[in-house]
């Protein structure tokens, strides 16, 4: 579900889907901070929340994978991918106040 409110190029989200599902199939992938809520410019980075099946984390050779994997793409700003079992319960709390869901 691709979102008006997403600050973030078609050919960037497309790309970025295809990254999330050939490494982390099954992974739900939420958008948030400033490529959601208004305050972002072409250079900003994308802050991304990675929740794994059932919310358990993600291994992190898959998480590694991704990143490497972003970091050779075109993709041309930093993309920051956390795996949202292992962020803090009022991280959780903040990001579900506004995000989009990539994927």
């Amino acid at each position: 579900m691709m979102s008006d409110r997403l600050h973030l190029s078609p050919r960037h989200q497309r790309l970025l889907v295809e990254l999330v599902r050939k490494h982390l199939p099954n992974v739900e992938v939420w958008v948030y901070g400033s490529r959601v809520n208004g305050r972002s410019h072409d250079g900003s980075d994308l802050d991304l929340a990675l929740r794994g099946p059932g919310l358990e984390k993600i291994p992190h050779e898959l998480l590694m994978d991704f990143e490497e994997a972003v970091r050779e793409s075109t993709i041309p700003f930093l993309v920051e991918a956390r795996d949202w079992a292992r962020l803090p319960e009022r991280f959780h709390r903040e990001i579900e106040r506004e995000y989009v869901v990539l994927v």
